[in-house]
């Protein structure tokens, strides 16, 4: 019983190949020309210069701020202190001035 079924799925395979033929084809063979090139033609001639751009605008300029407001006066200062009296002079000594003997 246990060869049976191997042998069955064998015999059932090879059965399925046999129906089945490949189908050979050969390929066709198509001749293709092949450029040779030949020798190098002359250098053709310079083209002209192209046409210079022209120059862009400039911007304008922006405008010009506002002046500022003036500052507030400073006040006045305050006055300054009266100064203090200064001392009595003293009295001195009375001098008498001698004038010298003559000769």
């Amino acid at each position: 019983m246990e060869y049976s079924i191997a042998l069955a799925m064998v015999a059932a395979a090879i059965s399925l190949t046999a129906c089945q033929r490949e189908v050979v084809t050969t390929p066709t063979v198509v001749p293709v020309p092949v450029a040779v090139p030949g020798p190098a033609g002359a250098t053709g001639a310079t083209g002209p210069a192209g046409a210079t751009g022209t120059m862009g605008n400039t911007g304008s300029t922006g405008a010009t701020g506002a002046t500022g407001n003036t500052g507030n006066t400073g006040s006045t200062g305050s006055t300054g202190d009266t100064g203090a009296t200064g001392q009595r002079g003293k009295t001195g000594d009375t001098l008498v001035v001698v004038p010298a003997p003559q000769r």
